[in-house]
């Protein structure tokens, strides 16, 4: 006997496959955070950057970046960590950090939704993610 729950018509739809190469195409603006999938009350967003950001904190959130192309120095009072391609690294909450890079760079964020890019601090490069 099914029930309600196990007929196929009540399934979720499968998701969408994101092509991260299609999304980091699709604009120019660096310093810009577009989301690309929603994980729970976490999304996914992708941006591209160049040069130095700002100092800043998230104090309710651990924060984890994932290198898509170029070169990631993540400036932490305690030392730089520098990323590859393909490497990740998860800023703790309430560390201080300053993302830097050289040459333009693809980068990956995953973090809950409504987490401002610049924590508490706000600047011109405070910005709200746009659905890519």
């Amino acid at each position: 006997m099914t029930t309600p729950e196990s007929t196929h018509e009540n399934a979720h739809p499968a998701p969408a496959v994101v092509s991260i190469a299609e999304k980091l195409a699709g604009f120019t603006e660096q310093w810009a955070p577009h989301r690309i999938a929603r994980v729970n009350d976490y999304e996914v967003k992708i941006a591209k950057i160049q040069g130095e950001f700002i100092w800043h904190t998230h104090e309710d959130t651990d924060e984890l970046f994932l290198v898509v192309s170029g070169t990631l120095t993540i400036r932490l009072r305690a030392g730089d960590v520098v990323l590859n391609p393909g490497e990740i690294y998860v800023v703790p909450r309430g560390v201080e950090h300053c993302p830097q890079a050289d040459g333009e760079t693809a980068i990956l964020l995953f973090e809950p939704a409504g987490t401002a890019n610049t924590g508490g601090e706000v600047s011109d490069r405070t910005r709200e993610p746009v659905d890519a």
